[in-house]
């Protein structure tokens, strides 16, 4: 497998609580979250890490020369010398890949997919895009995903609202880089708007339900939760 994390957050919701540094390197439980996201991709055939950066990106790639020799894959970069949005972010790391499907990763947020079966799954779908999504009860920090119980097509997005229970866009996705989508697109754009949505309208989007530990470090209330669970694990392991 192929990964692109998405790295170059500003982490500005995030300042309050941690120094300024790129999101996916805010301390948690005394390492980046990012170290978490790596260590995390070792459990899989993953033979490539490309990482999407811009801000303060001498920071990330500093801290992968120290620490590279603890992950099997390879690492290259996708540099945004100007903020390109979460689409144009994407675009250019595809670039750097050389299979057809291509797994991605918010660099702010852990989801425990099982990746493999992920993969499988993308593989057995017409689909160009294929999302992870976590069920999650009393929310309204999330838009809802409306998916066809059948053929697990991705139906609709819904606008963040209190939600009682539903579905959620776990920002780990498996995208199909030979389908034409991006090449229509400009350098920027939004991931969210321009594929995904319009994917869905075209019936080229799937999804599939995973129940793995979810938390996004967005926002310090989830921030200090992760910081709780990683501490834990760390103990534990």
């Amino acid at each position: 497998m192929e990964v692109i994390i998405l790295a170059g957050g500003l982490g500005t919701r995030l300042r309050s609580v941690v120094k300024e540094v790129p999101k996916c390197m805010a301390p948690v439980a005394g390492k980046p979250f990012l170290w978490y996201l790596l260590k995390y991709l070792t459990r899989y055939n993953v033979n490539r890490v490309i990482l999407s950066v811009g801000y303060l990106r001498q920071i990330i790639e500093e801290w992968i020369e120290e620490v590279r020799d603890e992950f099997p894959f390879e690492f290259d970069y996708a540099v945004e010398e100007h903020p390109l949005g979460t689409g144009g972010g994407i675009k250019l790391a595809l670039k750097k890949t050389t299979t057809c499907d291509v797994v991605v990763l918010n660099g702010d947020t852990f989801f425990d997919v099982n990746l493999n079966e992920l993969m499988d799954c993308h593989r057995l779908y017409p689909s160009t895009v294929t999302l992870a999504l976590k069920p999650m009860y009393k929310f309204e920090r999330y838009g809802r995903v409306i998916i066809d119980q059948v053929d697990k097509r991705i139906v609709e997005f819904k606008e963040k609202e209190f939600c009682q229970e539903g579905l959620i866009n776990g920002g780990v996705y498996i995208i199909n880089k030979l389908d034409p989508v991006f090449d229509e697109l400009p350098e920027k754009f939004s991931f969210e708007k321009e594929v995904l949505e319009t994917q869905c309208e075209l019936g080229k989007l799937f999804g599939v339900i995973q129940n793995g530990y979810f938390i996004d470090i967005g926002i310090p209330e989830d921030y200090y939760l992760a910081e709780h669970y990683f501490n834990n694990k760390n103990k534990v392991s």
